[in-house]
């Protein structure tokens, strides 16, 4: 069993009953207890689970880890993704990015692109992509979000809904195996609503780490992605449900 299949693994089994020992998830696995320490290690690093005494147990559901904290996770994998993201993007394009550690990436990987109209919610995105080599770009009023300087709320919604732009890249908080991309706020996923709707072509951009996870509020099924982009092949189970919906799935070298 691959690592990224174990972990996955796992995250099930905590999410089964709350809270598992490594004893059992060794066993279950059929491996031993250090790789099983060591991937229960890995995923509290993510804040996917949090580590017991002698196991593990589910975190708090309704809670995302910090903006901060966020893109100091697996901060090579995002660059990677947002490369892959970039070649996506011609010059002269127009696109909306959502707030999120990997569509943060994403930008700074679009610095040599010129001529870009960009929409977005982000004040970081905003910032390192205007007056730049003839950017265009729009920055979505409404209330800001302290922590990551979102912009969020029914006026931002209705904002990004007067554009129509090529490309949406969307940054997701969870991916679950029965109900598809989530977030953990409400507001937070009805901009995404909102971004996917106006654009030829959505774009999902996620490191591995996401698959398994689960948000508490469901985005929109994977009939309304055209591409995910991310850093590992998703698990057979994750593979077979974009297959079915026409999700093309692109994963970094």
């Amino acid at each position: 069993m691959r690592r990224m299949e174990r972990q996955t693994a796992i995250l099930k089994e905590v999410a089964k009953t709350g809270s598992v020992t490594a004893l059992d998830l060794a066993r279950a696995l059929a491996v031993s207890g250090e790789t099983i320490r060591r991937d229960i290690m890995a995923l509290s690093e993510d804040g996917l689970l949090r580590r017991t005494h002698g196991g593990a147990a589910m975190p708090n559901p309704f809670e995302e880890p910090s903006f901060r904290q966020r893109l100091g996770e697996n901060p090579e994998a995002k660059k990677a993704i947002a490369r892959l993201a970039a070649k996506q993007v011609r010059n002269g394009d127009s696109l909306m990015l959502d707030t999120g550690s990997t569509t943060a990436y994403v930008a700074r990987a679009l610095l040599n692109h010129r001529d870009l109209l960009v929409v977005t919610n982000s004040v970081d995105i905003a910032r390192t992509l205007a007056t730049r080599r003839g950017n265009r770009v729009y920055m979505a009023g409404g209330e800001l979000r302290a922590d990551d300087g979102a912009s969020l709320g029914q006026s931002a919604s209705e904002f990004v809904q007067q554009f129509r732009v090529r490309l949406s890249i969307i940054s997701i908080g969870a991916i679950d195996e029965g109900d598809g991309l989530m977030d953990y706020y409400l507001d937070e996923a009805e901009l995404s609503r909102a971004i996917i709707g106006r654009a030829e072509r959505a774009i999902i951009v996620a490191d591995h780490t996401k698959f398994g996870r689960r948000g508490v509020v469901k985005v929109c099924r994977w009939e309304h992605i055209a591409t995910l982009i991310t850093d590992c092949e998703p698990p057979k189970s994750f593979v077979k449900n974009l297959k079915k919906a026409g999700t093309e799935i692109l994963v970094t070298d």
